[in-house]
């Protein structure tokens, strides 16, 4: 059996869309998707606001959409979702990649729109390790992805529930509907379940991952933004999620997500036997944190300490949205204006990418 191969290279912004065909080409993505099904790509929206570090990026998107169609994939769909902090509307504004979309013929569709794509219920052939208790009336997915190849656009950044975040946390929002806030408790195994329901319906996956600004901290969102020039792909979503953690400065086998995934033979988490190309990362330790947040600690209670045997009575309920209205008025109107616009204009200072960001076009960042 071949060893799972992750692609690394280090970059620039004079070369960066160039460097993308090379980092599919290392990766192995024409082996990976099938030539002759449509392919997904799956964005990650983090935050609508222009926040560097924790949204996909608009070269990684260009790079990826120019690489594929130059590979034979014409036929590429973006498909959003919605999260109760995230206006994917405003966000792929603000992220200028709407005008990517537009500028390259991808068309867009909205998985909580029912007109637009209908939910199935779905019996995954793998055992779950958490998905058939959590939703014990049936596991729903989007019926347009079954079929069909997915490219997953993650960045390299921490997570304040599962210490990393990446290509398997990006498959969260699209295969799950808008109660995927009852898997949080089980966030490790689920994230395991979904990759297994992935290589059940889709014909091809792949990941291409944007580490030109990483985040360190309290992420997905309020992070601290890190400037680190890396970019990676692979077809093994545990492979380079790994690859992503140790370059961060974790074990990845000591991550219960990449540890459950490795035991269950859905990748493979080990760096020691994982194959890089592209760049060495030996000696690459970014030395990142996690910490927390005001919206980590309310979560670690209700989640994970002491209200956890009666989290149905607060997320099962019309309760949930008191919590929803929360979160959503931290990070907006509390975080946002006094540390994350302070963040972005100094990284706008200090950042090569930052400039380059600014010449990509659509509407104004000045929030």
């Amino acid at each position: 059996m071949s060893r799972s191969r992750v692609a690394v290279l280090k970059t620039d912004p004079s070369r960066v869309l160039e460097d993308y065909d090379r980092l599919l080409e290392l990766g192995g993505a024409a082996e990976a998707l099938s030539r002759g099904a449509t392919t997904i790509l799956k964005d990650n929206i983090s935050w609508h606001f222009p926040y560097l570090s924790a949204n996909t990026t608009p070269w990684q998107l260009e790079g990826t959409i120019c690489s594929l169609r130059k590979m034979g994939f014409g036929d590429l769909v973006s498909v959003h979702n919605n999260t109760v902090v995230t206006d994917p509307y405003r966000g792929e504004k603000l992220n200028k990649l709407a005008p990517l979309y537009a500028k390259y013929n991808v068309s867009e569709k909205y998985n909580f729109i029912p007109d637009e794509i209908r939910w199935i219920e779905y019996v995954p052939k793998a055992k779950m390790l958490a998905l058939d208790k959590v939703y014990p009336r049936g596991i729903h997915i989007p019926e347009f992805f079954v079929g069909k190849n997915i490219v997953h656009l993650p960045t390299v950044k921490t997570h304040i529930y599962t210490t990393t975040t990446g290509a398997m946390k990006n498959a969260f929002g699209g295969l799950l509907n808008t109660r995927r806030h009852y898997t949080h408790t089980w966030i490790h195994e689920t994230l395991v379940d979904l990759l297994a329901i992935q290589k059940e319906i889709h014909t091809g996956i792949f990941a291409v991952m944007d580490g030109t600004i990483c985040g360190s901290g309290p992420g997905p969102r309020t992070m601290t933004p890190v400037e680190k020039d890396y970019i990676l792909a692979s077809s093994d979503q545990v492979a380079i999620d790994a690859v992503a953690a140790k370059m961060m400065g974790f074990d990845p086998l000591s991550i219960k997500y990449l540890r459950l995934a490795h035991d269950r033979k859905l990748g493979c988490a080990d760096p020691r036997e994982i194959e890089i190309v592209g760049e060495g990362i030996a000696n690459v330790n970014f030395r990142f944190t996690v910490g927390d947040n005001l919206a980590s600690r309310a979560g670690d209670f209700f989640w994970f300490g002491p209200m956890k045997s009666v989290q149905k009575l607060f997320f099962h309920t019309p309760l949930v949205y008191g919590f929803v209205f929360g979160s959503y008025f931290y990070h907006d109107y509390l975080w946002w204006p006094t540390k994350g616009k302070r963040m972005m204009r100094k990284v706008r200072i200090d950042s090569k990418w930052a400039r380059l960001f600014d010449t990509y076009g659509g509407e104004s960042t000045s929030e």
